[in-house]
């Protein structure tokens, strides 16, 4: 343990990774998961006196905070309507009744400040609530120290042995209990509403691709089609097929509308798969792919910004931008926060949904620049995502007195609101402040559990030496791990 004490970095990353092995292991249906495992580490290894600076929780917390701020921000902000008023009486009747209980707990068992918010945040699993709960204790003038540092340290115990029991409760509740009491077979009401959601069609794992794709080229031997013109022929299939090249003899031709087909010509077609079907029994026999009549088609991600878009389905989309039919772009992945939507022509658009849209390119540019703009995902955007994480923090230090009480958001909810506005902005016009959904995710599974061994030290705090020319308090020599409480005036170099 010695070699943890001196390099408090290393059993950071040691109780991250030993946390995670531990919520992984599965007890019947049941995984702690990687934060409550990480609190169970931690608070074992704190018991041996390992500590680091508060400042390191501190930037995890914020950074955590308000990567789900900006994940939420679009969605948030496109709910606040008339609709989503029974939401918002339902997220009013879950304060009451939770604060409610956790109030009545601490005050019928005489609970300090920091078991009853530890209580709190584990029986609800709400997280956030420790590193809130944690920072406002801190801040509380009627409390010592020593008090303010064995409260924050009830905070993370209590909310890991609560954590446990509020997980197990709420799997069981959801997937025995309710659909025991609504009289549902909970694994095929959901397959029967994920297959309604992709049209038919079942779910893919992670691992799997789809033998029959839903948007297919084909090439196909002009026989029945002889005379007729290319803009008859998708028109007569309602527009859901585009005619991309037409080869007569060695000549490669312009698919232009007017243009008339002729026996023996080969025309290559793109469109959904039902639609290209149908057209094989109105030109004559496929054929295999013919060299040079295979005309490449590009992809472009965009992200929905037009107002008119917004709320409508995809069907009523294409139809109120003729482009679609015209320049043969199709619609092939809708993508919402982290979460994949079929493609479907009932599925509802949402500002800042993202668009996988493939086509010819001059088709395809015509429509970026009428729905939306082209996501810009290639590398993240330090400067907008740290501006918004200084607006938060600085907007959580704002203090406001109802009479002798100060207010205030703190870290968590200045950088949760902040996050919540500059993930907004962003969906506007989506040509700024790029946050890779890789690394996003990624960003939300550290920063929270790396603030978590911060938590479960505290219960285990090491005396250090203090630096007569600072008053830093350094658990060893030359360590860069330093605590920011100052010695006392009377010390000289002793213990803090």
């Amino acid at each position: 343990m010695g070699v943890l004490r001196d390099h408090p970095e290393l059993a950071l990353f040691f109780c991250l990774a030993a946390g995670y092995l531990v919520g992984k292991l599965r007890v019947g249906p049941i995984t702690l998961g990687g934060i409550c495992g990480t609190l169970i580490v931690s608070l074992l290894i704190g018991t041996r006196h390992v500590s680091v600076d508060d400042d390191v929780k501190t930037v995890f917390f914020a950074l955590f905070i308000f990567s789900l701020g900006y994940m939420a921000g679009p969605q948030f902000f496109a709910n606040l309507n008339r609709s989503s008023l029974r939401f918002f009486a339902l997220c009013l009747i879950e304060l009451v009744c939770v604060l409610g209980i956790a109030y009545g707990l601490a005050k019928a068992f005489d609970l300090d400040v920091g078991t009853a918010a530890g209580i709190l945040a584990g029986a609800a699993t709400e997280s956030a609530v420790v590193g809130t709960a944690t920072e406002a204790i801190g801040k509380l003038s009627d409390l010592t120290s020593e008090q303010i540092t064995q409260y924050q340290g009830h905070v993370a115990t209590a909310y890991t042995v609560c954590y446990l029991f509020g997980l197990i409760t709420i799997v069981l509740f959801t997937s025995q209990i309710m659909p025991m009491l609504l009289r549902i077979n909970l694994a095929d009401a959901s397959r029967e509403l994920w297959e309604k959601m992709r049209g038919g069609h079942a779910g893919l794992e992670s691992d799997e691709r789809e033998a029959l794709p839903g948007m297919v080229g084909r090439t196909y031997l002009v026989t029945l089609a002889d005379g007729r013109t290319v803009g008859d022929l998708e028109s007569s299939l309602g527009g859901h097929i585009t005619v991309e090249g037409v080869k007569r003899g060695s000549k490669l031709l312009t698919p232009s509308p007017g243009l008339e087909l002729t026996l023996s010509d080969l025309v290559q077609i793109v469109g959904r798969r039902s639609a290209i079907i149908e057209a094989g029994r109105e030109i004559g026999p496929e054929t295999p792919a013919v060299p040079g009549l295979d005309t490449p088609l590009a992809t472009s991600q965009v992200a929905v910004t037009e107002k008119a878009t917004a709320g409508s389905t995809i069907d009523r989309l294409e139809k109120n931008h003729p482009e679609f039919r015209k320049d043969g772009v199709y619609i092939t992945a809708v993508l919402r926060n982290d979460q994949h939507l079929p493609a479907s022509g009932e599925t509802v658009l949402q500002r800042g949904d993202i668009l996988t849209l493939v086509g010819a390119r001059g088709g395809l540019n015509k429509l970026v620049a009428r729905i939306g703009a082209v996501v810009k995902n290639d590398s993240t955007d330090f400067v907008y995502i740290g501006f918004g994480i200084v607006a938060g923090s600085l907007l959580g230090q704002i203090v406001v007195k109802l009479g002798d009480v100060p207010m205030s958001l703190g870290t968590g909810g200045g950088c949760l609101i902040s996050g919540l506005v500059f993930g907004w902005f962003r969906s506007r016009k989506q040509t700024f402040g790029a946050f890779p959904r890789r690394p996003r995710p990624r960003s939300r599974t550290w920063a929270w559990p790396s603030s978590s061994p911060v938590r479960g030290w505290r219960r285990g705090r090491r005396p250090g030496r203090c630096s007569s020319s600072t008053g830093r308090c350094c658990r060893s020599p030359g360590s860069p791990w330093c605590s920011s409480r100052r010695r006392s005036p009377s010390s000289s170099g002793g213990s803090c």
